[in-house]
């Protein structure tokens, strides 16, 4: 089923011209009343009058074409036969000699699917649940990471383990990230039914890192922060973002993205607030729809030209308890959510259902205690989101209507060691291998946890490769097959749609004229100006005066400035103005963790020794002082905005897009995607007013 809400509040059209344009009255055959309508109703939903859940045209038969009107598709030249029938060729992927039903390209996918599953054995369906880490010759910390996959040992988790999905960890150049590509199809080829591997990538192509989240973005196209896209307050800007990923994930052959994140960014403290688009779910909803919009090459579902979009982290991953911890972490597990806090989470998710997004990511966190969602009849269980069968199930395809795959995150399924709960010890440095996040489900084995799993909904394991064990819970009569063949029909139904068994192979030699082009970077580059928000504008200071030559910085790029004509000075004394840059503060709060020594914890405030703090203090007590801000996290402003003549913040912007507004070539225009409070006494707690709210900005 694909939902979608209308235009007009309250009401549904049976006859909507998407259907009766396709196929008329021989779809809505198919519908019941029950599959026709659901409504949700309460007051975060009250802007969105419901869901209109649609039977696929596949199932119908819609769109099937007829032999003597099909055109011929484009083939990979490779190692797999064609075969000729009507005049056509077909790759014969079992090398049988008869063409097959999910050879024929001109059937619908979901008929492909169905004819494809029914031929898997079941090794090959438990291995298309997976969604492995490749292993890369000298990974760094994260399996998967570096420059290059180990092939062999690649190899082995296709066509011995049966895995068609691994995610692309690598930083490399373009060529070298098609041609492993290339290569990697060219071994899958050799599988006995010749399925095709589909890559997936955390998202590169922003300013802020962090190892196991998001990929250096290298040779990609740096675009600000997804906060930042929020504060420009352009949906289309977000399409037209998640547009030109989309083109230049196809050019190395990245066919699915695990992004966006629909979270909500409710806690100053959180480590992945620049991650999502802020903290307004209405706002969220409409920027989660043109994301996908633009991932997948429209709203009308996945074809030849989409890249999967795995809309994240379903539901309330941003929900962290007061100090912030990320569910990633044992001490971070718990969210802080009830039947009432929640809904305001899935309203961002509504935007991804709109544009019919293909798959959805459920989060590590797990409720502090049971209660009860949108009605559902049973409470929402105390476990991991990934084990949740009320929000996977009841909530996320019965209210929500969606039917696509379901991909849990990663290492769900593994045992959580002690140092996993409590920590390395002093002098040990902890590893990947000591995290996992079976957060609420510990006490069961791991087959437990794959069988729950199931159970609740997932289709597809991210960060596994342990096909045996789905095998072994068939064969033991624990696992119904046919919950097997619904997932894998899932899967490969994407798979089908997106033309991968017909040409998997990418163009190599184009890849680096299509990655980071100079028309991409002219876009991210508009993108970057239209993302800075100005929070301070003491005595005009901004945009610069012409007459005002000589600048000191602290931090900042001294080239930048020298390209405008500026004149860098040693010491403020000498200065007509002072630029110091500074990111959010952050502490260490759990160096003996993973994550803990990887994430940005704890308080935003900058401490009064901080050496930023210091420089801007004294700048700004001889020359007018402008602090440009990183916000990597909701800063807490307090010793700045006493302190600085002007403010104005970025979430990802290179130094000559800040300089180009500090002159006025470009005129902040962005507001606030969040509130700015202070942390040492989160907004909830206190009735003191936030520093500045959300939707706050100045311009010139």
């Amino acid at each position: 089923m694909r939902g979608y809400p209308l235009q007009r509040r309250g009401a549904f059209r049976r006859s909507d011209s998407q259907l009766a344009g396709r196929c008329g009255a021989s779809l809505l055959r198919f519908l019941s009343k029950e599959d026709e309508i659901h409504v949700i109703r309460s007051r975060y939903f009250s802007g969105v009058a419901g869901v209109l859940l649609l039977s696929t045209l596949a199932t119908s038969g819609c769109g099937a074409l007829r032999p003597e009107s099909a055109k011929q598709v484009k083939l990979a030249k490779g190692a797999i036969p064609l075969i000729h029938a009507d005049g056509l060729l077909f790759r014969d992927l079992d090398r049988s000699g008869a063409l097959e039903p999910y050879e024929d390209w001109r059937r619908p996918a979901a008929e492909r699917a169905a004819d494809l599953v029914a031929r898997m054995t079941l090794e090959e369906k438990a291995g298309a649940m997976m969604h492995a880490n490749p292993p890369a010759r000298a990974a760094a910390g994260v399996p998967g990471a570096g420059s290059e996959w180990d092939m062999a040992a690649v190899g082995r988790l296709v066509l011995d383990r049966h895995v068609t999905f691994l995610l692309n960890r690598l930083k490399t150049d373009p060529a070298s990230l098609a041609n492993q590509q290339n290569a990697l199809q060219a071994i899958a080829e050799q599988g006995r039914l010749g399925i095709p591997v589909t890559i997936s990538s955390d998202p590169r192509s922003q300013f802020s890192y962090a190892q196991g989240v998001s990929v250096d973005a290298g040779a990609f196209t740096k675009w600000p922060d997804p906060a930042g896209m929020a504060a420009t307050g352009d949906p289309e800007l977000v399409r037209r973002f998640a547009d030109s990923v989309r083109q230049e994930y196809l050019a190395v052959g990245i066919r699915m993205a695990l992004s966006p994140q629909a979270d909500l960014a409710v806690n100053p403290r959180w480590h992945r607030s620049s991650g999502t688009f802020g903290s307004d779910p209405a706002a969220s909803a409409r920027f989660v729809r043109a994301y996908v919009a633009g991932m997948q090459d429209g709203e009308s579902g996945i074809h030849r030209n989409s890249v999967v979009s795995v809309v994240k982290h379903w539901v309330g991953y941003g929900a962290t308890m007061d100090d912030g911890a990320d569910a990633h972490n044992y001490y971070g597990r718990r969210l802080d959510i009830d039947g009432v806090k929640i809904e305001r989470h899935i309203l961002p998710f509504t935007g991804a259902f709109a544009a019919r997004v293909g798959a959805v990511m459920p989060s590590y966190g797990m409720p502090a205690t049971p209660f009860r969602v949108l009605g559902s009849t049973e409470p929402v269980e105390p476990v991991g989101m990934g084990f949740n069968r009320v929000m996977l199930t009841d909530v996320l395809r019965g209210r929500m209507g969606f039917d696509g795959v379901v991909l849990s995150d990663w290492q769900v399924t593994d045992d959580c060691s002690r140092v996993c709960r409590s920590g390395a010890n002093p002098g040990e440095k902890p590893q990947f291998s000591d995290i996992a996040m079976p957060w609420g489900v510990e006490a069961l084995d791991k087959a437990g946890r794959y069988l729950k799993a199931i159970d609740a909904g997932v289709d597809q394991f991210g960060g596994s490769s342990d096909p045996e064990i789905v095998v072994s819970l068939v064969r033991s009569g624990r696992l119904d097959v046919s919950r097997v063949d619904a997932a894998v029909t899932r899967i490969m139904k994407q798979k089908f749609e997106q033309g991968l068994f017909e040409d998997p192979y990418v163009d190599a030699g184009r890849a680096a004229s299509i990655v980071g082009n100079d028309a991409f970077r002219r876009m991210a580059l508009d993108a970057q100006h239209r993302s800075l928000v100005l929070l301070k504008n003491g005595r005009h200071l901004l945009p610069v005066s012409p007459t005002m030559t000589k600048v000191f910085v602290y931090g900042f790029d001294a080239d930048a400035m020298r390209r405008r004509g500026f004149t860098i000075v040693q010491r403020p004394e000498e200065a007509d103005f002072a630029v110091v840059e500074m990111a959010t503060p952050f502490e260490v709060l759990h160096p003996n963790f993973f994550f803990g020594a990887r994430y940005r914890e704890g308080s935003t405030r900058f401490r009064e020794d901080a050496p930023a703090l210091a420089a801007l203090a004294k700048a700004s007590a001889v020359v007018p002082t402008i602090a440009s801000i990183y916000m990597e996290r909701p800063i807490d402003l307090s010793g700045i905005a006493n302190r600085a003549t002007a403010i104005i913040a970025n979430f990802g912007a290179t130094p000559d897009a800040i300089v180009d507004a500090l002159t006025g070539e470009s005129g902040p225009v962005a507001r606030l995607p969040y509130d700015l409070v202070w942390t040492d006494r989160l907004r909830e707690q206190t009735t003191e007013p936030v520093s500045y709210r959300m939707g706050e900005g100045l311009g010139y």
